[in-house]
């Protein structure tokens, strides 16, 4: 019996795995198979991203979601098969990415949820760090356990470590409590100038990560408008001195931000190209937090060989205008 068509019914929703009903039906796809291919694939990653609602508010919840598809096999004669038919396949979804070098579909990271080796936090602060649930057993901060536990929703499938304030070391363990997965180096900078600012942004693997820019903060606002020429003559053929006759309209602006890591370690090269390749990224401001972009489209990466210290300035964009236009 040759394969000749697939329908797939796409269910995307939340909880424990195989919980859906009939309203997580997102997507029904058809499908008839290449001629003179031995399978056929459906990329469904993109369809998925549709139900991923990214929102942050220092809340570092859990955005994964279940993926159940549903597959139906037909013949080259449309008739459907006897025997495994249907077939459920079932995928926790992030919105994250893998490199091209990683090719299709890479696994990411199981444990410790951050490429780089090292955090920063200011003196008296504590962080976060993001794991993977299914794939940590415990997390020991300078020598105090706490201990990972999974109970299969996806609400929790990635947590969120708190570190406490003026720690130095993160080691990550696999579900044994014994092997050692990642050891993390946290560095606490004392800056008794400039106010350090917290942006957050979700990185590769899809979870929430904070990055301090520690140095110089420069604030610019810019600002867009329109003109129209405008009449200003009266019924009597005169015309007012203090009416103007270029008329300003649709007038609005944006505030932008110019921040500096401080020095860093060419480790964290990583975390800053993850940060430039970020949709979603905000920063904790004037007691809010509030959605930026990375206006920066570029950046050279700085080694200890070739610049001996490393630091970065980014600049950023509010992602909104300053006179609110929300109707």
């Amino acid at each position: 019996m040759a394969l000749g068509s697939v329908n797939v019914k796409l269910y995307v929703y939340g909880g424990t795995v195989g919980s859906y009903s009939d309203s997580n039906l997102k997507y029904t796809l058809n499908k008839n198979i290449i001629s003179g291919q031995p399978s056929i694939i459906l990329e469904i990653a993109e369809l998925v991203r549709d139900y991923i609602d990214i929102t942050f508010n220092n809340d570092y919840l859990s955005h994964s979601v279940w993926v159940t598809a549903v597959v139906n096999y037909y013949d080259t004669d449309g008739k459907p098969y006897t025997y495994s038919n249907p077939q459920s396949f079932n995928y926790l979804a992030t919105d994250g990415y893998g490199w091209f070098e990683e090719q299709t579909n890479p696994e990411l990271s199981r444990h410790a949820l951050i490429s780089a080796n090292n955090i920063y936090l200011p003196e008296g602060t504590a962080g976060k760090l993001p794991i993977f649930a299914e794939g940590v057993g415990k997390v020991t901060i300078d020598g105090s356990d706490t201990q990972i536990t999974d109970s299969g929703n996806s609400n929790q499938k990635i947590q969120y470590v708190t570190i406490p304030a003026d720690s130095s070391t993160i080691q990550v363990y696999d579900t044994d409590d014994t092997t050692l997965l990642k050891t993390i180096t946290v560095t606490n900078i004392c800056e008794p100038k400039f106010t350090p600012f917290k942006v957050t942004f979700v990185n590769k693997y899809g979870s929430f990560q904070d990055l301090y820019f520690f140095k110089k903060t420069t604030e610019s606002f810019n600002v867009t408008d329109e003109f129209f020429k405008r009449n200003i003559v009266t019924t009597n053929a005169t015309y007012s001195l203090n009416k103007t006759q270029n008329q300003r309209y649709n007038v609005n602006g944006k505030t932008s931000l110019k921040l500096n890591t401080g020095f860093i370690k060419e480790d964290m090269n990583k975390t800053i190209e993850e940060l430039f390749l970020s949709e979603n990224v905000w920063i904790n401001y004037e007691g809010n937090v509030l959605p930026i972009n990375p206006t920066s489209k570029s950046m050279t990466f700085k080694t200890s060989l070739n610049d001996r210290l490393t630091d970065y300035t980014i600049d950023f964009e509010f992602g909104f205008d300053k006179i609110n236009n929300i109707r």
